[in-house]
């Protein structure tokens, strides 16, 4: 494929997130939660585990410590026995704690409304900050990248960055500001739906006319076909 021209990128990530606002519209995050300090304790659990395994020990874990306050005197070890069944939970709890003990010591016992100021908490980085602004305090200052987001990202070729840390200030520079706000959640639900990992349905996407990358991935079913032929 020939080298395309910035112009031609941006043209094209416009169109797909076009596309993406026509099938997916105003989706809602999967994550349950009832305030901005519940939130960012959702999402920093959310690392590497599903949405609904998260839903399934947040009920108990704010139930005993339902304030900054309240988790930041708990023990990490209890913590740990709530969250047990989530992805890297001794590591997880001790965050969980670190973070509740810095709101109170520094932010008066209130979730920051900053990016600098949520990226200082123990375990949370760019993507949780962005969520965490956009859901709780309705301010978009970047764009969540997680894995989802930067495989679909890789894919398309918005990008060619290493990380998704990095990914995102290449989608930051493609899209204006106005498109970001949308861009986690549909591109999530894209991602689960049709450009899955391992085997994209590239047969029935409706953006195969602008994607470089279309019947082209390891495992799309198409190109095993036709390798088998």
């Amino acid at each position: 494929m020939p080298r395309e021209s910035m112009r031609s990128k941006r043209e094209r990530a416009v169109e797909f997130c076009g596309r993406m606002e026509e099938r997916y519209g105003d989706v809602g995050g999967a994550l349950d939660f009832g305030n901005p300090f519940e939130l960012v304790i959702s999402v920093l659990l959310s690392a590497q585990t599903t949405d609904v395994a998260v839903n399934g020990v947040t009920p108990e874990l704010f139930g005993r410590w339902p304030t900054p306050q309240a988790l930041a005197a708990a023990d990490p070890a209890d913590v740990g026995e709530v969250i047990r069944r989530l992805g890297f939970w001794r590591s997880k709890s001790r965050h969980c704690v670190e973070a509740a003990r810095m709101m109170v010591g520094d932010f008066g016992g209130e979730v920051p409304h900053t990016m600098d100021e949520l990226t200082r908490l123990p375990g949370v980085g760019r993507k949780t900050a962005n969520i965490v602004l956009e859901k709780a305090f309705d301010t978009v200052d970047g764009i969540a990248v997680d894995t989802h987001v930067y495989r679909i990202a890789t894919r398309l070729r918005f990008t060619n960055a290493p990380t998704p840390l990095a990914a995102e200030q290449d989608l930051l520079k493609l899209l204006p500001h106005e498109l970001w706000g949308h861009v986690n959640e549909q591109w999530i639900h894209f991602g689960r739906e049709l450009c899955t990992a391992q085997h994209p349905a590239c047969e029935r996407c409706p953006c195969q006319d602008i994607c470089p990358s279309a019947f082209r991935v390891n495992g799309n079913p198409k190109r095993r076909r036709r390798a088998q032929g």
